[in-house]
Order: structure tokens, then sequence, then C-alpha cells
């Protein structure tokens, strides 16, 4: 890979993209009308001096997750996905791997729901982007790396989330996932990333290990469903939890929303303003 040519390439999309376009506000004054290398390292999910190593031809050996991520972040075609791939001296994911790619048609959708907590999974359960709503609702997500951000290990081995379930509700949840990670291996079964993911699973949970030796691969596809969210700051918050799949680029899309003028609107609006001025004094 020309390491040189893969960063200016990024430098150069990087400024093209107004940052009112990927629901960033103006801030003040601004030298440039494209993204600060620190936005476009938030929006991509990586550090900023990883960031700064890639434009500059320090780093380069970009993954398939990094290069995705970045070419989500900057809102490019396909055709100028397939360069930046190849760049990165990788081919463009095909239909045998599990796809992170958010298409423009979905991203709209995104764009339209802007005020509403809104996370994309991937069809391992791996989040691919959250607004910042949701981040206001479930904590900041922009951090996570690896398979830190995949909701199967958050749940099982990690710190959890938010949400508030009894001991059987969270045994229901943990059971559901990893029957839909099966469906998935099914699926994708040359994919490696996925495989990987599974190794690291039951290495490190033999609660995985049960539930994916047990053989159930039924999901109930009860998807639009009740959920309590304990927020640190105002308290808790009953929402109603509906997912959309997207068929063909086997996404997942979470949304919460709640009824008009309740208690539990005021408190959803309250946790977005507060996440909203946390980001801005940072």
């Amino acid at each position: 890979m020309d390491s040189w040519e893969f960063g200016t390439t990024v430098r150069r999309w990087r400024d093209r993209v107004r940052p009112s376009n990927v629901g960033i506000g103006a801030g003040g004054r601004r030298r440039a009308v494209g993204l600060r290398r620190e936005e476009l390292a938030g929006l991509a999910g990586i550090s900023v001096d990883y960031l700064t190593r890639l434009e500059q031809g320090r780093a380069t050996s970009p993954s398939v997750q990094v290069v995705e991520a970045l070419a989500r972040a900057l809102r490019v075609s396909d055709a100028e996905r397939d360069l930046l791939f190849r760049l990165a001296g990788h081919v463009t994911p095909g239909p045998g791997v599990v796809s992170s790619r958010i298409t423009p048609s979905v991203q709209r959708l995104l764009d339209r729901l802007a005020n509403t907590p809104v996370a994309v999974y991937d069809a391992t359960w791996t989040l691919v982007v959250a607004n910042a709503p949701y981040d206001a609702l479930m904590g900041q997500t922009t951090s996570w790396r690896g398979i830190e951000r995949n909701s199967v290990w958050r749940n099982l081995i990690g710190p959890g989330t938010r949400a508030v379930h009894t001991p059987g509700e969270q045994a229901d949840f943990e059971a559901r996932l990893v029957a839909d990670l099966r469906l998935t291996a099914a699926r994708y079964p040359a994919d490696q990333r996925l495989k990987q993911l599974i190794r690291d699973l039951a290495a490190q949970s033999p609660r995985f290990v049960e539930l994916w030796e047990s053989g159930v691969a039924e999901v109930h596809q009860d998807y639009g469903r009740h959920k309590t969210i304990d927020h640190p700051d105002v308290g808790r918050i009953t929402l109603d939890c509906d997912t959309l799949l997207v068929a063909a680029d086997d996404l997942r899309v979470m949304m919460y929303t709640v009824e008009p003028e309740t208690a539990d609107a005021e408190r959803l609006a309250l946790a977005i303003v507060l996440g909203n001025q946390s980001l801005i004094d940072r």
C-alpha cells in the first residue's frame, strides 16, 4: 500500500465533509469548512493519535474495520469506498462476510432520526454507529474498541448496559443474543472475523459456551418491547425499544422512543440535553 496516498486521500476527503452533514454543530470559529481530525476520529470510533498516524503515513496497515469506519464517517460513494479499500491494501468486503456498511439510504434514515436515540449493529451484534442521543441515554460509545463494541461480550462478560433486567429477563436476553449469533455464523461460515469473535467469547465466558452448545437456534422476533434505562443523572426512563432489520445489509437499527408529554419524555429530553452539554464541555 502507498500509505502516503491513503493518508492524503483521507485528509482530502475529511476537508470536504461539512460538519452539519454529519450531525456536528459549527461550534464557534473554524479554520476550515471540513471536519476536524478529532471529529472524524470520533465518528469512526478510532483514536485521534491513530488517525493522525494514518494521515501522515506513519501507520500503514489499517484493518478492514478501520477502513470501513472511515468510509462510513466520510460519507463516501460506493466507488470511493472501493478506492479506499484498495489504497489500504484490502479487497472490498463481499457477500460472504458480515457487513458493517451503512448504505446512503440507511444513512438518510439515521439523519432523519437525529433527535431519537438510535444505534446500528451488524449481524454479530457489534456496534457500527450510535448517535449523540443514544450516547446521552446509554453512555458514551465512542471510546469502545474491538470486542468492547460487541453486545454479546458486553452482556455476558463486560460491564453490561444501563438497561434494567430481572435475572430471568437477563438470562433470556443473553440466550436470544447467542442464538442470533449462532444463526449469523451459519449464514457466514467463511467469515474469519466472526470465527475469531466466537473463539474469544468462548475463551472468556463459560455462560457463552453453555448457551452456544445448547443448540437452541430459535430467536423470538419480539423486537418491539418496553425497556427501562437507569440513567445516572435523571433516574429511570421507560421507553419503547424497536429494532428494524435491514435485510439487504443484515443490519439491526435499534431505536428508543417514548410517549409524548409524559414524565418519561421529560426525563429523556433532559438526558439528551445533559449529554449534549457534556459533549460541548469536552
